[in-house]
């Protein structure tokens, strides 16, 4: 199901999706889909280009599926909420080297990790959920900026593993960030998020920081809000009682953070969600 959406006349294509679980079919298209995302975690299984990926993602998981590519979904568990960026033909030639031609350059890519793609579909999906305010060029650069991302970065054949002692990659880093998904709402520590992966404290704080570009404090806080955010509009919980399931200590912190963060206040989040219905 399509939340909100914005299509651009150079055939971007935006949109914030909440899919119940179940089976998708998704066609061949003209466009290269890349998805990030944005629930809780969700057990996905997909079919697509004589492969088969199976795995659970979690918050800032990132899928790519290449032109001309039928892809099949099955979603296990809760609805899975995601940020798709469909980015047409033009823009992958625009962010392209002679090179490195899209015609004939691999993008098929499951559950990969890049905080620069994710920031650029987190931007264009709170553009469209505020009505796109900054004007057209705003989406039609971010389109561009995760077009050049794709072909700099998420070639098959490119090596985009760093070392383990480089950064947390593969199980490691989703072994983390499921570890997080599954405690919001308790009191989690450093200690007890390096010990799951068996790494003591430090070395997860150089780490994380370095694979994520921020620290384990400042991802939890973010994914709290971010949580926060879909309680608010999804559920009937009070704004206190949204609070206490994320893991935060009264709702005056929730709502220092979700501004600081969001740049929007519980109760205004609330009644936006209202006035959109």
């Amino acid at each position: 199901m399509i939340v909100a959406s914005a299509i651009r006349p150079n055939g971007l294509v935006v949109q914030i999706r909440r899919d119940p679980p179940g089976i998708m079919e998704i066609p061949g298209l003209e466009s290269v889909l890349v998805s990030v995302h944005i629930g809780g975690p969700t057990r996905v299984d997909c079919h697509r280009a004589r492969r088969h990926f199976s795995g659970t993602a979690v918050h800032g998981d990132i899928d790519v599926v290449p032109r001309h590519t039928p892809a099949r979904w099955k979603l296990v568990g809760d609805a899975d909420r995601s940020i798709l960026l469909s980015l047409p033909y033009s823009l992958l030639q625009l962010a392209s080297s002679p090179q490195s031609d899209p015609e004939i350059v691999s993008l098929n890519r499951f559950q990969v990790r890049d905080p620069v793609l994710e920031s650029l579909a987190t931007a264009a999906a709170r553009e469209i959920e505020d009505g796109c305010p900054s004007g057209e060029a705003y989406l039609d650069g971010i389109g561009l900026s995760a077009a050049s991302r794709l072909m700099a970065c998420h070639r098959d054949e490119d090596n985009l593993s760093d070392p383990l002692h480089d950064a947390l990659t593969g199980h490691r880093l989703k072994a983390v960030l499921a570890y997080i998904e599954d405690r919001l709402g308790a009191d989690i520590t450093l200690r007890e998020i390096a010990g799951s992966v068996g790494v003591s404290s430090s070395h997860l704080t150089s780490l994380f920081r370095k694979t994520m570009g921020i620290t384990v404090h400042q991802h939890v806080v973010k994914r709290r809000v971010e949580r926060a955010k879909a309680l608010l509009q999804e559920s009937k919980l009070s704004i206190a009682e949204v609070a206490l399931a994320v893991g935060f200590a009264h709702q005056s912190h929730m709502a220092r953070q979700m501004g600081r963060i969001l740049g929007l206040r519980p109760r205004e989040v609330k009644k936006r969600e209202r006035n959109a219905v």
